[in-house]
């Protein structure tokens, strides 16, 4: 598969991102490095870690050992809410352990704590240069509307969930509403609910003799959205990468938004359950090398 045939999105500074990414959540340590080269040798160009993943240090020596120029990776990281008083510091570190120089992008990764002053950090280093785009992770409407009308830089991404049993379609209007990507973690729900068996999915995925993986990045994709899936597995790393040589219809589309359940198959962050567990744990998650 060609890197030249991925689609890329601009951002609202002109920046461009890659539609798909490769994310590191939940690799170990010893593993991340040799994914993240794999995944760089099938032509993925996106690669993205988070400081609470604790494989930072992993993901930028992946990036070395691919022999693939730093200027062609576009390499996200996340800052954790603990680490929001302290956000400016804590992107300098987070540079250090991924040995690079800059930031393609840097997300604040969840909607609590202080992430006014976190957010005003990030317009700092977005001045000088240190990182090329900033954005956040797991903002609802309202908070992005915030951060849009009283800050000076408006976020470039928000990264949420979205699979087509949670198609986040308020969010992701009100995304587009003030420029900002939306970018798609866990697509595949984790294989909750019988995702990859959905008959909906495999019969559309038989009509492009794809797979309902594959179905769902190329419904995401198409839906100007930036589809980020995590795998171990190189044979998967390849089927998901393979989804630019089709098209889905009108058709078929509606047949995917059709199975928006607006449910969460996680821990919802716009709920009290979520607020309470993302307070209690935020200071539990040291971060360093």
């Amino acid at each position: 598969m060609k890197t030249s045939n991925v689609k890329l999105i601009t951002l609202n500074n002109g920046n461009k991102i890659p539609s798909i990414g490769f994310g590191v959540f939940q690799i170990p340590k010893e593993e991340t490095a040799d994914c993240v080269k794999k995944a760089i040798s099938i032509g993925y160009r996106l690669i993205d870690t988070a400081q609470a993943y604790h494989n930072e240090k992993e993901t930028g020596l992946g990036i070395k050992l691919s022999g693939v120029k730093r200027e062609e990776i576009f390499l996200t990281t996340k800052v954790w809410v603990s680490n929001y008083e302290r956000c400016y510091e804590s992107v300098i570190e987070s540079l250090k352990r991924l040995d690079t120089s800059y930031l393609d992008l840097i997300l604040l990764h969840q909607p609590f704590g202080n992430y006014y002053k976190a957010y005003q950090d990030l317009e700092r280093l977005y001045k000088e240069n240190k990182v090329r785009n900033i954005g956040v992770s797991n903002f609802w409407d309202n908070r992005i509307i915030d951060l849009c009308f009283f800050n000076q830089i408006k976020p470039m991404v928000n990264q949420i969930e979205i699979n087509p049993f949670h198609q986040r379609i308020e969010d992701r209007f009100y995304n587009d509403k003030y420029k900002v990507v939306s970018q798609a973690w866990a697509p595949f729900a984790e294989g909750k609910n019988g995702l990859f068996t959905n008959p909906t999915l495999v019969e559309i995925g038989k009509k492009y003799n794809k797979t309902p993986a594959q179905v769902i990045l190329r419904w995401l994709v198409q839906s100007n959205v930036v589809a980020l899936c995590k795998t171990v597995n190189e044979s998967r790393m390849k089927e998901n990468f393979d989804i630019f040589d089709f098209e889905l219809s009108k058709q078929d589309l509606d047949k995917i938004v059709a199975l928006n359940k607006q449910h969460s198959e996680f821990r919802y962050h716009h709920s009290a359950e979520g607020a309470e567990f993302y307070g209690e744990i935020s200071n539990q998650i040291k971060i360093g090398d």
